[in-house]
């Protein structure tokens, strides 16, 4: 791809097709890999593909309960490591937690890559910051080689996890649509954040708390919000959906 200019209003949406096309050339993702992404950019579009007033709070509210968390975990597919790796190890560092790689269509080899391309960001991330904060990022411990844990209510490899991560966690914070997973983690009593850009989901319908964004966006904008110490309220996560579903109506009204 050539150089896309600042002008551009479409550069964010391309520089990420282009991260993700890259990234399934060297094995990293499934090949559904832009199917997946397509469907959200179609919901983000209708989302002024902006962090909406809604969704910051919901990110806020994340951050707060990942912060109360006794046991956070932060948790990574192919997708939202290729987009948003590092602004995860960055919240991860400040959170005090772990990431696990875990993936839907699980390879040794896949996932020896993601977890490698984590493990160079948190190089790249290190290299730029100061002591303290390198000391924290480098702590960020990636998880997801050693398939030793399980997830009740799934079956076959859908229900492998880390029994030092989304096994033990109280709090799960997971990036992208998983209905499934979302559901069964809920059911085991977990609290689930997620982000999805469609309001509409099961995963979005299901979580504790939805973030109605683009996952790098949310991110970058969750990092900030950590360093600031929320506290959890008595969250409606029903209000988010709506106010996001508004969002939606409101644009299509304006064709």
């Amino acid at each position: 791809m050539g150089k896309i200019p600042d002008s551009h209003p479409r550069k964010a949406s391309l520089l990420a097709r282009a991260k993700l096309t890259q990234a399934g050339r060297e094995g990293l993702l499934a090949e559904s890999a832009m199917i997946a992404h397509g469907r959200g950019e179609a919901f983000d579009y209708l989302l002024g593909e902006k962090t909406s007033d809604s969704a910051k709070t919901a990110i806020k509210e994340c951050a707060a309960r990942l912060l109360a968390a006794k046991n956070p975990i932060v948790s990574m597919n192919g997708n939202t490591t290729v987009l948003a790796g590092k602004q995860a190890i960055r919240a991860a560092a400040i959170i005090g937690c772990p990431i696990e790689v875990n993936i839907y269509y699980r390879t040794p080899e896949r996932m020896e890559k993601l977890i490698a391309a984590l493990e160079s960001m948190k190089e790249k991330i290190a290299a730029e910051v100061d002591e303290e904060t390198k000391a924290s990022v480098m702590a960020v411990e990636i998880l997801g080689a050693n398939a030793d844990g399980k997830i009740d209510g799934l079956e076959g490899p859908r229900s492998i996890c880390s029994r030092k991560g989304i096994e033990s966690a109280d709090v799960v914070l997971v990036p992208l649509e998983d209905g499934d997973r979302c559901e069964a983690l809920v059911a085991l009593g977990k609290q689930v954040l997620v982000v999805d850009l469609n309001p509409l989901s099961r995963t979005a319908r299901t979580a504790t708390v939805t973030i109605v964004d683009e996952v790098a966006r949310a991110l970058g904008e969750m990092e900030e919000l950590l360093l600031q110490n929320p506290q959890p309220t008595d969250w409606d996560n029903q209000k988010t959906l709506r106010e996001a579903l508004e969002i939606i109506s409101d644009s299509s009204k304006r064709i």
